[in-house]
């Protein structure tokens, strides 16, 4: 089964851009050549996007074959099919990779195990409900990212499709 998604590199340094597209193409298995931009949110460093489709776990892929760069933060996307949710990944140098399973409006859908062990550490005094959910939910990344998000408002998007 197939699924659409995007990759989303909100700042890279120069000098990882072209690493970024050989890991990339590495997973969609199709030559990758993405159209930089400077990053306004971070001076020196490069922004890109780009549109994907493959078959289903290919954000997952993609992630993993970008998660160990420190100075990269990106987030990849994919859609919900009939046979899966969809995922959402967000990485950032200071926090690390942060996975979500979104439904077909893209709210995070959290397991319930996750839900009870929120609550069973906030019962237990170690931290405040409050910030357990809004960890589940991404909350420091969706805050560090953002201003990254915005600066990249009205790029162009590439499509890429995978020949499956």
């Amino acid at each position: 089964m197939t699924t659409r998604g995007v990759l989303y590199v909100h700042s890279a340094p120069r000098a990882l851009c072209p690493h970024v597209e050989w890991a990339v193409a590495g997973v969609l298995g199709a030559r990758v050549q993405l159209d930089w931009v400077r990053q306004p949110a971070s001076p020196g460093t490069w922004r890109s996007e780009l549109s994907w489709k493959g078959e289903t776990g290919t954000a997952s892929r993609i992630a993993s074959a970008l998660r160990g760069w420190q100075m990269l933060r990106f987030e990849v996307t994919a859609e919900p099919c009939p046979t899966a949710e969809g995922e959402r990944y967000s990485a950032t140098p200071d926090l690390g990779i942060f996975h979500a399973v979104t439904g077909m409006h893209g709210d995070i859908l959290v397991p319930e195990d996750r839900l009870r062990a929120a609550l069973a550490r906030s019962a237990q005094g170690g931290t405040r409900l409050e910030a357990e959910i809004a960890e589940l939910l991404g909350k420091p990344w969706d805050d560090e990212l953002e201003p990254f998000r915005y600066a990249g408002e009205g790029a162009p998007v590439r499509w890429l499709h995978q020949v499956v």
